[in-house]
């Protein structure tokens, strides 16, 4: 039986109780300001007081020269900080960033910072343990697939790359097919496995050719290859019909088509979205000879579009493997394959699946807030408006004397393509003077941006989806001072400029 105390001593315990918590949590502050005082490490010191000569030596010396350095043909950055859609270098100047999407809501984002700050003070086990994050966030990722939709399973991994590269294996154990179709100028990243279906590599400076279970068709690329009699239906016919001639051929060899891969927006290629019923006959084409289809979402998820928060969805269609990854963390390296329950009970054959930081709380944690964050700020929507009104200054700028270089302004939401051509009839690809536009662009208003395309001759806009109007304002204002400047300069001596 407890005994019962006095008011006057409960009072009393109360307030020694206040006493020693406040004594308690003196000390653990005090302990937490002592320890961070003493946790400043040699190297932070050290590269505190770098200079960015000395940074550029040392990666010169100790980096692989196929690891390139943006602008490193004029005058590298050397970045030290990002606030929204802004990076800052060295110097304290300040970059607008149109290039960057793997800061989705923003660089440095203060919730999604605390987030991940929190949860690193805590643990950052690996998968194998439970914990609430990973699973939170796969239901939340899930809630994110059109209704209806058969992705319902989720694998976390660590980059875009190693989620094609799990996709991959999951089309070919699933149908028992080793043959993949894919896009030209494709890219779906880096392992080898992904090297080999992704034609903007192996076809390109240094590569080894197309691999023998690799079949590349046609890029849908509407302003280059569609004819000016067709509809958008029927060029999205014809190409969809080079798809059905590789699966014919496949067949034709004896073997079964595993998967068809594409970028539901083609980032390296310059900005292609696929034509409207393009994926629908492809879909039904690829699945009538047990293929699976993927949708490499790596480059456009998250909203980016505008219309729909992923890629696929402006077709109308359902993937058997859906990847993601590059804005998940907002730089925190976090990615993901989502599949059907079919696909995923195929991959339960015995072999274990397992990967030490696919899916840790520490990354986790920043996915959620991701999602959470785009959820609350209505960045689909911002992305949607912002878009429109960026397409609206840049079509006004091309009906101006200064924007005659620009061919074409194509994409969605905030993922968009600027082409220029010395022609709009022949469509001769500028490719020098886009590559004096980014340097002007960076010496003269301090604007990133990033150049891609077939002739290298397509800016690509894909910022953090903080980007507004008046970012837009800034981009398109300092674009056209930058094209008023290329008619009277000499481009003989012009190099392309990696970005």
């Amino acid at each position: 039986m407890t005994s019962r105390q006095s008011p006057a001593n409960q009072q009393q315990l109360h307030v020694v109780g206040l006493v020693a918590c406040g004594t308690i949590l003196g000390a653990t502050l005090a302990l937490g300001a002592s320890w961070m005082a003493k946790e400043i490490l040699a190297f932070e010191n050290e590269a505190e007081h770098m200079s960015k000569e000395e940074v550029y030596a040392l990666r010169k010396q100790l980096f692989c020269d196929a690891q390139s350095i943006s602008y490193e043909n004029s005058d590298p950055l050397m970045i030290v900080r990002g606030e929204s859609h802004h990076l800052i270098d060295d110097r304290g100047f300040r970059y607008l960033d149109s290039r960057n999407n793997p800061a989705c809501v923003g660089w440095q984002r203060q919730a999604v910072v605390d987030a991940v700050s929190r949860q690193l003070a805590k643990t950052n086990s690996n998968t194998r343990y439970l914990h609430p994050y990973p699973v939170l966030l796969a239901r939340e990722l899930i809630r994110t697939m059109p209704t209806g939709s058969r992705l319902k399973r989720v694998f976390f991994v660590n980059s875009g790359s190693e989620a094609n590269d799990l996709a991959l294996r999951l089309a070919r154990t699933h149908t028992g097919a080793t043959d993949v179709v894919v896009v030209e100028r494709a890219y779906h990243g880096h392992t080898e496995a992904v090297l080999a279906i992704s034609p903007y590599k192996f076809l390109g400076k240094g590569g080894k050719g197309c691999p023998e279970q690799t079949h590349v068709v046609p890029c849908p690329d509407s302003y280059r290859e569609r004819s000016d009699h067709e509809s958008e239906q029927e060029f999205a016919s014809r190409m969809a019909a080079y798809v059905d001639e590789k699966l014919e051929y496949v067949e034709g060899q004896g073997r079964r088509t595993a998967a068809f891969f594409v970028e539901s927006g083609m980032s390296v290629a310059g900005v292609i979205m696929p034509p409207r019923g393009y994926l629908t006959s492809v879909y039904a084409s690829v699945r009538a000879q047990g293929g699976v289809c993927v949708a490499d979402e790596v480059q456009v998820g998250f909203g980016r579009l505008g219309g729909h928060f992923w890629g696929f969805e402006q077709q109308g269609v359902d993937p058997d493997i859906v990847t993601m990854a590059k804005p998940f963390g907002n730089g925190v390296p976090l990615a993901a394959v989502v599949c059907s329950d079919a696909v995923a009970n195929s991959f339960t054959n015995g072999m274990e699946y397992f990967n030490t930081f696919g899916g840790n709380p520490v990354a986790c944690a920043a996915g959620l807030a991701v999602l959470e964050i785009i959820q609350s700020d209505r960045l689909q929507a911002h992305a949607a408006e912002t878009g429109a009104y960026f397409c609206e200054r840049l079509h006004a700028l091309m009906q101006t004397r200064a924007g005659c270089l620009i061919g074409d302004v194509r994409g969605s939401g905030l993922f968009l393509g600027i082409e220029f051509v010395r022609d709009r009839v022949s469509k001769e690809p500028a490719s020098k003077e886009v590559s004096f536009i980014i340097t002007q662009l960076l010496h003269q208003h301090r604007i990133l941006t990033s150049c891609d395309g077939k002739h290298s001759n397509v800016l690509v806009i894909k910022p953090p989806l903080t980007f507004d109007k008046s970012s837009v304002n800034t981009f398109v204002d300092a674009l056209e001072l930058a094209l008023q400047s290329v008619h009277d300069a000499d481009l003989s001596k012009v190099q392309h400029t990696p970005t």
